[in-house]
């Protein structure tokens, strides 16, 4: 049977020569359709008539998504670029095309590289609807030459069940913390139905932030620089990456870019929070067809990419019960990803007896997880940071939730605790 390719090179001057060489009958190939943009590429793949697309690096309207789409379609893509422009061969890896071969090529190397990259193709069992789906095989944003640096910073999720369980606070906390520690890090506001990160440190949330890094890792743009411009300098080794202004931009962080925003952030540093979105429900409706994107997609994206995960719930008998049942749904969703439960808003009334020992006990029977850390509730000093716009640190130095914030940051950070630090956690033990 012959190889169905078709071609997706717009505006080369050996596009023509390439294609009829292709179609020559001793080769084993035909070339079905010369596609002018990526749209006429993706509804070319979805009628299932290719087994591979030739692509360029100039088509209109290309980008990761595209790609990701080609692939969950069951096309193998190989990628052309002009003899020396590294450029073009960089932002086509960028984009997830592993394999890259110069335009003067022989018609017999470019049909072999075909044939292989069919042979070799992975099937994923899933569709772009799937928030997985659009995730890179693997690292292939790496140019040749080895002039990026290797990723090397730790990627920590702060997540939890709907209501109230304070995850910005955690999440704000943790960052804030561990920059003071002399940690650089990288603060995400990654929250698709409200994210108000922006808000709490008093920063300008119509910046592009997050999104605007997204679209620079769709197109195959982003790198530390990109990164470096699109972040808020907070302080020194404490930089923040907004989030969306309005839920209904939720569009614009498709899995896939975010992410490659996560492997970026782990260049540019040592620690990178994510404050995440609760739902992590798959459509049913939405299951079936290939070209929805998912809303929670981001969300599962971050807890499957992070090195930790964090699950902060409340300490109230409705937040715990809240926080069990999210905890079984993810279980259900990414069965390998095991996260570590603090517990905030910790004080005595709305559990009986000693609340530390009856929440863990409550926690490790239904849930069958031990609390990594308890956060007692200081309701003063978080209105007060509220209210400025600033941190428990610039607001409420002595704060017993700074102190365990500060502890935690320290231990996820991989760095000591300040002495001092370390007795204010026991005082307020």
């Amino acid at each position: 049977m012959a190889l169905q390719i078709v071609t997706a090179v717009t505006g080369a001057a050996w596009e023509s020569a390439l294609v009829g060489a292709l179609d020559r009958a001793d080769h084993g190939v035909t070339v079905v359709r010369r596609c002018v943009d990526a749209p006429d590429l993706l509804a070319t793949a979805a009628t299932g008539t290719a087994h591979a697309a030739l692509l360029s690096a100039d088509l209109r309207r290309l980008d990761g998504e595209a790609v990701a789409r080609l692939a969950a379609a069951g096309v193998a893509v190989v990628g052309l670029a002009d003899p020396g422009d590294e450029r073009a061969a960089e932002r086509l890896r960028a984009l997830g095309v592993a394999t890259v071969l110069p335009a003067d090529a022989s018609a017999e190397e470019v049909v072999r590289t075909l044939r292989e990259a069919v042979a070799g193709r992975l099937p994923t069992g899933r569709d772009v609807a799937d928030p997985r789906a659009a995730l890179p095989a693997g690292d292939t944003a790496e140019p040749p030459g080895g002039e990026r640096r290797p990723p090397r910073g730790r990627v920590v999720a702060v997540w939890g069940p709907t209501g109230a369980p304070g995850r910005t606070t955690v999440a704000v906390g943790l960052a804030d913390e561990a920059a003071r520690l002399g940690v650089p890090t990288l603060l995400v506001d990654a929250d698709v139905y409200g994210g108000v990160v922006a808000q709490v440190l008093g920063l300008l949330d119509e910046s592009p932030g997050l999104a605007g890094a997204a679209r620079h890792a769709a197109a195959g743009t982003l790198d530390e620089a990109a990164l470096d411009r699109l972040a808020w300098s907070v302080r020194p080794h404490l930089r923040v990456l907004t989030g969306l202004a309005r839920a209904d931009r939720w569009p614009e962080l498709r899995p896939r870019a975010v992410a490659a925003v996560l492997e970026e952030a782990r260049r540019v540093a040592d620690l990178t929070v994510v404050d995440c979105a609760f739902n992590l429900e798959e459509d049913e409706e939405l299951s079936f067809d290939t070209a929805a994107p998912r809303r929670n997609g981001a969300t599962v994206t971050v807890l499957e990419e992070a090195d930790e995960v964090l699950c902060v719930s409340g300490a109230d008998p409705v937040a715990l019960q809240r926080t069990i049942r999210a905890l079984g749904q993810l279980r259900d969703v990414l069965p390998e990803v095991e996260p570590a439960v603090v517990v905030n808003q910790v004080r005595r009334g709305p559990v009986p007896g000693d609340p530390r020992r009856e929440i863990a006990e409550a926690l490790e029977r239904f849930a069958g997880r031990p609390v990594r850390a308890f956060l007692p509730a200081d309701r003063r000093a978080t209105d007060a940071a509220l209210a400025s716009g600033r941190t428990l640190a610039e607001v409420a130095a002595a704060s017993p939730l700074r102190a365990g914030l500060r502890s935690l940051a320290a231990a996820l950070a991989r760095v000591p605790e300040p002495e001092a630090g370390r007795r204010r956690g026991r005082r307020a033990g």
